[in-house]
């Protein structure tokens, strides 16, 4: 089993592409040693949905672009799957059970609100394909650890989101970021 994403289009605002966005998130986490098996959720969600979201989990108001969700508390890539059946076969002397035969990694859930996006993709990534991408791949790095609450930090996830964009989806108009 290889990496395994998930994508629901649980919305009617604005048009989606399931498979565009499926592809897109397989290419972004095997670019980051994410290996199978892996597992990765996709949800496009209305702005009431992601209101609700945002104010039950972060304590925020309103609806926003982009939240993530992860799973397993630390993945390690490159490496075995942090699961509790990796940390039993892994180890001096121990090898990793056949890939079909080891646990899926649970990555997490990656929820979009595409009218959101559809208005912020002028001030952000240009266009509203260039700023789904974006919030799909900012989503990603945050549930492999990213964080942009330091300057530093801030710099390095943008750098890395313009580069994965530029390599798996094509260069945004103007090189946004997501804050």
């Amino acid at each position: 089993m290889a990496i395994q994403v998930f994508v629901a289009d649980e919305q009617s605002d604005r048009p989606v592409e399931p498979g565009r966005w499926r592809d897109l998130a397989e290419r972004v986490l095997a670019d980051r040693q994410i290996t199978g098996p892996a597992e990765l959720n996709v949800l496009f969600v209305d702005e009431g949905a992601i209101a609700s979201l945002n104010e039950r989990f972060l304590g925020r108001k309103g609806p926003t672009d982009v939240l993530s969700f992860p799973i397993e508390d630390e993945l390690d890539a490159p490496g075995p799957p942090p699961s509790g059946q990796g940390a039993a076969v892994t180890g001096p002397g121990r090898d990793l059970p056949p890939e079909e035969d080891r646990v899926p990694v649970l990555v997490g859930d990656v929820v979009i609100c595409p009218e959101v996006a559809w208005r912020n993709a002028p001030r952000h990534a240009g266009t509203y394909e260039d700023e789904l991408a974006l919030l799909l791949v900012h989503g990603i790095l945050h549930l492999l650890g990213m964080d942009h609450d330091e300057d530093e930090e801030a710099e390095e996830m943008e750098a890395l989101e313009r580069e994965l964009l530029g390599r798996y989806h094509g260069p945004a108009e103007d090189g946004g970021s997501v804050s």
